[in-house]
C-alpha cells in the first residue's frame, strides 16, 4: 500500500532548518517529526519550534542513525554545514545499507557539497543505498518565478521566439554564521554560498517550462570574485567581534562578491546567456533576490524588495534590532520594506510541497542530485576562470578534482587595501 503521509526529519537546527519548518504550515500531506543537531539543546529548541507551528510531533533525535532508523521518519531534509555533508550522509545511509531502516526519499540544501569529487561522494551514497533524492533550490520554486516564467514562455515566447538573456542576483550583508565565512569550511565564498542560487535561476528560466535544464546546457564560462568589503581593516575587526577570532579576513578572506557569465547552447540549436551576481556587502534593507528574463518582444522582472507593503518609523522609534521586517535585515528606522511571507516568496513552501509529493510517488522530482552536481560543476568553473583570469570552456580539465584557492588557503583575491 503506497504511503498517504510522509515523516520528515532535519538533519540540522539552524536558521536554514527552521526557514524550511516555517514553509511546512503551506505543505500538505506530511509532518516535521523529528530534528538532529551535534548541540543537542539546538536540536531540541528546534524541535519545540515545530511543534509551536503545529507542523507534527517533531522531537530531537541523539544521533542521525537513531532518527533514520525510527519507523516514524520517512525522508530526511540535510541543511547542515557544508562541511559536515559527506560524514551526515555516512551515518543516515549506514542503517539503510545494514538493512536496519527505510528511506522514501532525502532532500539536499544547496549547495550539494563543496566540489564536484564531494558531490560526487555524496551522490554515490545515496545512490548505492537505493533512496530517491532531491535537490533544494528555493528560489526556482518562487511564485513570482514560477508564474512570471510561464506566461513569458507560454505568450511572448510562443508567438516571438525564445528568451535569449536571463539575469539573477542574491545580495546581503553576510552569513549569521561563522563556519559560512571560513573557505576551508564552507567551500569558498559567496560564489559557493550563493551563485549556487542565481547560477540555476538563470538556467531555469532560459529552460522552456516542462523540460529538464539539462536542454540548456553549458558551453562557456566567465567568472569574477573579489573581497571588495570585509577585507578593510574597519570591517576585518568587526568580523572577528561578531563571528569569532578564527574568521581573520586579514590572513585567510573569502570572496564576497561573485560575478558569472554562462554562455549556453539550447537543444533547438540557440546560444543564449546567463548574467549572476552575489554579494555578501550589500547595503540595503535586507536580503534582496532579483531576477530578469529577455526575449525578442517581451522581458519580466522580480525583485523581492518590492514587496508591495512598506513601514515607516521616525527617528523616535528606536527598538532592538531583529530581522522581523526582511532576512539580513539592516535597520529599524526610515521607510521600511516587508515581505510578508517569506518561505513563501523565497519559494521554500513550493519546493518543499514538491519533494514532499515527490517522494511520495506522486509526481517526479524536478531537480536531483545529479543536478547538484551540475550547479557545482559550474561553480567550480567559474572559481576556475577567476582564478586563470580567462573565459573557459565547459567543462574544463581536471574540473572533478578541483579546489579553489579560497577552500584551500584563502590567497589570490583582489581585495581591498590592508594598509593600516
Amino acid at each position: 500500500m503506497a504511503k498517504k503521509r510522509l515523516g520528515v526529519g532535519f538533519i540540522g537546527s539552524g536558521f536554514n532548518a527552521r526557514f524550511h519548518m516555517l514553509s511546512w504550515t503551506g505543505v500538505r500531506d506530511a509532518d516535521v517529526l523529528g530534528v538532529w543537531s551535534p548541540n543537542h539543546e539546538n536540536a531540541a529548541s528546534a524541535a519545540r519550534y515545530a511543534r509551536s507551528l503545529d507542523i507534527g510531533q517533531c522531537r530531537p533525535y541523539r544521533s542521525i542513525a537513531e532518527m533514520v532508523a525510527d519507523p516514524r521518519i520517512d525522508a530526511i531534509w540535510l541543511s547542515g554545514p557544508n562541511h559536515a555533508r559527506i560524514e551526515n550522509v555516512e551515518e543516515l545511509v549506514d542503517p539503510i545499507l545494514r538493512g536496519k531502516a527505510e528511506l522514501l526519499g532525502v532532500a539536499c540544501e544547496k549547495p550539494l557539497a563543496r566540489n564536484v569529487a564531494e558531490a560526487k561522494a555524496v551522490t554515490a551514497l545515496v545512490n548505492r543505498a537505493g533512496i530517491r533524492h532531491g535537490y533544494l533550490e528555493n528560489q526556482c520554486f518562487s511564485p513570482q518565478v514560477e508564474r512570471g516564467r510561464e506566461l513569458l514562455w507560454a505568450r511572448g515566447a510562443r508567438l516571438t521566439g525564445r528568451p535569449y538573456l536571463a539575469r539573477a542576483a542574491e545580495e546581503h550583508s553576510g552569513p549569521h554564521m561563522p563556519w559560512f565565512w571560513r573557505g576551508k569550511l564552507q567551500g569558498g565564498g559567496v560564489l559557493n554560498d550563493m551563485m549556487c542560487h542565481s547560477a540555476l535561476v538563470v538556467r531555469h528560466l532560459l529552460t522552456r517550462p516542462g523540460e529538464d535544464v539539462a536542454t540548456v546546457k553549458p558551453v562557456r564560462i566567465t567568472g569574477h570574485v573579489a573581497s571588495l568589503k570585509w577585507t578593510r581593516p574597519e570591517y576585518v575587526r568587526r568580523l572577528k567581534r561578531t563571528m569569532g577570532r578564527e574568521v581573520d579576513y586579514a590572513k585567510a578572506p573569502s570572496e564576497d562578491f561573485a560575478s558569472v557569465m554562462i554562455e549556453f547552447e539550447t537543444q533547438d540549436g540557440y546560444r543564449v546567456f546567463g548574467e549572476a551576481t552575489t554579494s555578501w556587502s550589500f547595503v540595503g534593507a535586507g536580503l534582496r533576490l532579483s531576477a530578469e528574463l529577455l526575449g525578442p518582444e517581451y522581458s519580466m522582472a522580480w525583485n523581492t524588495l518590492d514587496s508591495g507593503l512598506k513601514l515607516f518609523f521616525s527617528r523616535q522609534v528606536q527598538g532592538r534590532a531583529g530581522e522581523d521586517l526582511v532576512e539580513k535585515q539592516n535597520a529599524e528606522i526610515g521607510l521600511m520594506p516587508v515581505v510578508a511571507q517569506e518561505a513563501v516568496a523565497y519559494g521554500y513552501e513550493g519546493e518543499n510541497r514538491h519533494f514532499v509529493r515527490a517522494f511520495l510517488g506522486k509526481e517526479p522530482p524536478r531537480l536531483t542530485f545529479e543536478h547538484g552536481i551540475d550547479v557545482v560543476r559550474v561553480l567550480m568553473t567559474a572559481y576556475q576562470s577567476a582564478e586563470q583570469g580567462k573565459t573557459l570552456e565547459f567543462p574544463p580539465r581536471g574540473l572533478d578534482r578541483f579546489v579553489p584557492d579560497v577552500a584551500r588557503r584563502g590567497s589570490k583575491l583582489p581585495r581591498a587595501r590592508t594598509r593600516r
